[in-house]
């Protein structure tokens, strides 16, 4: 199969002779490829199921450098792209699905289910990597640093054979395999650590059906951390089993026959079962994200205030602090200075402040977003062109619009025009003086409510593709939300397409909560929305989402969907695999 950037990705396939709508997806541990599934395949005995076993990038026969990807998210990005290879090109929808994962392939099967949200039906993890056990003091921050001052690298594996399983045969058709390549490049195993921080701090995140299989003598990841992640799981049912004697690889030790009757047992308990997803509609009152919002409504460490104290004196050197103190760190106009990202100050050290701080991980993320918005944007607008439609376009909250009036400037050989629509004057104003430095005439600036459903509904001519990006995120209440994608569902003529935005994770949450401030000069106190409660919004108000981008840290999402519960394929037409639910 080629993967989301063109990278061909070599699969195994075990397809049952009569029909089926059933499939297993198998996801190898570090080092490995799809090779080693083959007898836990025939041992699984499942024979109304299509099972399926990729080799990862750079590993067995898939291209890519031995062992290294572009980052860690890249990886989460293929293990999308796959699953919806084997929905389009064999018939499996996601519903249909059980995902196993092992080991490193289990943090990035956990990643994706917790970024993207799929409707899958469960998934198991066995031996999960959401903390390697390093064994040199200050790993991870040694590795920082040399890939900083060094450049990239590998790490060779310690582990050897015999510290994998206690069965000589397996361990000797281990060491002999060919396609089992022991090092692993520095970039994926330092992403792979913050990949399972995250996991492990938001893991009520996910509500899917799972199974996690744990090694009791395990020498290679922490049970601990495994532990954790269980115990903060949201998923209504969700079991644990702990293998007291054996090692890491479950599947070549001595007891693999228990671990495959729990695998099998699970897979037919839940192909038996109907899937009923918990709504996540009242998700703003109770619950993962509403709890982590009112702990935030707290006081905090005193420390917080000295921190705030020292950006509002010496801090203010930054122009990026000083427009944040002037405008809200989360108004328009701040927007377009981080999307700029040019430090400037009063002085030399003012420049410096403002380069860290313009290289915080929230506003790194934050310029990813409006690079994945500007790709979903074009895709949209050439593809609702190739359907020979009309391209109009409306944002309803677009601060100064630069991702929009930048985009359209970038198709001058497409026909269209835009709405650009903001609820303060100072953006309304920003955004026509962008359109005419950019020279467009195609676009018509004005105020307006992005909650007025009935404001939203009348707009005229309908649009055939609305844009909400960075609005949503912070108003912590969903009725509001609902009212909004409702009065574009209105708007958007039937199969238009519906472009928005989700923060799902932030590793900053508590900082901004007690330091900054938001456009209404009060503490910006933001309530985060799983990828699951924002989909289910949107699919509420008449949207079917069709694809989704998502930066490295699984912080913002960019999200197509198509107005009227109409199908449509995948907007990516490299592969046609890359879309979202």
């Amino acid at each position: 199969m080629i993967s989301w950037d063109g990278v061909e990705l070599f699969y195994r396939s075990w397809i049952p002779k009569d029909p089926t709508d059933k499939a297993l997806l198998l996801f190898h541990r570090g080092h490995e490829h799809s090779g080693r599934w083959s007898e836990v395949v025939e041992m699984l005995g499942l024979e109304d199921v299509a099972i399926f076993a990729w080799d990862a990038r750079g590993h067995g026969r898939s291209a890519g450098e031995r062992g290294a990807a572009e980052n860690f998210g890249a990886m989460v990005k293929d293990v999308d792209a796959f699953v919806r290879h084997v929905r389009d090109h064999h018939g499996s929808a996601l519903e249909n699905m059980i995902v196993l994962a092992h080991s490193v392939g289990a943090v990035s099967v956990s990643a994706w289910v917790h970024d993207y949200a799929p409707p899958i039906r469960a998934m198991i993890l066995a031996t999960p990597a959401f903390r390697v056990r390093l064994y040199v003091p200050l790993a991870i921050p040694s590795l920082r640093l040399k890939q900083k001052f060094v450049g990239p690298g590998y790490v060779k594996s310690y582990v050897k054979a015999k510290m994998l399983t206690h069965d000589p045969v397996q361990a000797a058709l281990y060491d002999a395999d060919p396609l089992i390549f022991r090092q692993i490049a520095v970039n994926v195993l330092i992403g792979l650590h913050d990949a399972g921080t995250r996991l492990l701090a938001d893991a009520g995140a996910i509500n899917v059906p799972t199974l996690l299989l744990s090694a009791g003598r395990d020498w290679v990841v922490s049970l601990k951390a495994q532990r954790q992640f269980f115990n903060g799981l949201s998923s209504p049912v969700k079991r644990m089993h702990v293998f007291p004697a054996a090692y890491h690889a479950l599947f070549h030790e001595r007891e693999r026959a228990q671990v495959v009757d729990r695998v099998r047992d699970f897979v037919q308990e839940r192909f038996a079962k109907p899937i009923e997803p918990p709504s996540l509609l009242e998700a703003d009152k109770y619950g993962h994200t509403w709890e982590e919002f009112e702990r935030l409504k707290l006081r905090g460490s005193p420390h917080f205030a000295l921190i705030r104290g020292g950006m509002k004196t010496g801090g203010r050197l930054s122009k990026g602090i000083d427009l944040g103190w002037r405008s809200g760190f989360d108004s328009g106009l701040t927007l377009d200075y981080v999307y700029e990202n040019k430090a400037q100050g009063s002085t030399a050290l003012g420049r410096l402040i403002d380069r860290n701080y313009l290289n915080s991980p929230g506003w790194r993320g934050i310029r990813e977003r409006k690079k994945n918005l500007e790709t979903l944007l074009r895709r949209v607008i050439q593809k609702t062109r190739a359907e020979q439609r009309a391209v109009r376009i409306v944002d309803i909250a677009a601060g100064g619009g630069r991702y929009l009036l930048e985009t359209m400037r970038a198709l001058p050989e497409i026909p269209m025009t835009a709405l650009v629509r903001d609820y303060k004057q100072e953006n309304v104003d920003a955004a026509a003086r962008l359109a005419a430095e950019l020279g467009l005439t195609n676009v018509t600036v004005a105020t307006g409510d992005a909650f007025d459903r009935a404001s939203l509904a009348a707009i005229e001519p309908r649009p055939t593709i609305g844009i909400v990006s960075g609005l949503f995120e912070l108003f912590p209440e969903n009725d509001g939300v609902l009212a909004s994608l409702r009065g574009l569902a209105e708007a958007i003529e039937p199969g238009g397409y519906l472009i928005y935005t989700n923060q799902p994770w932030h590793p900053q949450m508590e900082f901004i909560a007690r330091v900054l401030r938001n456009r209404e000069d009060q503490p910006w106190i933001m309530r985060r929305r799983t990828t699951a409660e924002m989909d289910e919004l949107v699919r509420t108000a008449g949207f079917e989402k069709i694809e989704m981008e998502v930066d490295e840290w699984g912080m913002f999402t960019v999200s197509v969907a198509r107005r009227g519960g109409s199908t449509a394929p995948a907007l990516n037409a490299k592969n046609g695999a890359n879309g979202a639910q």
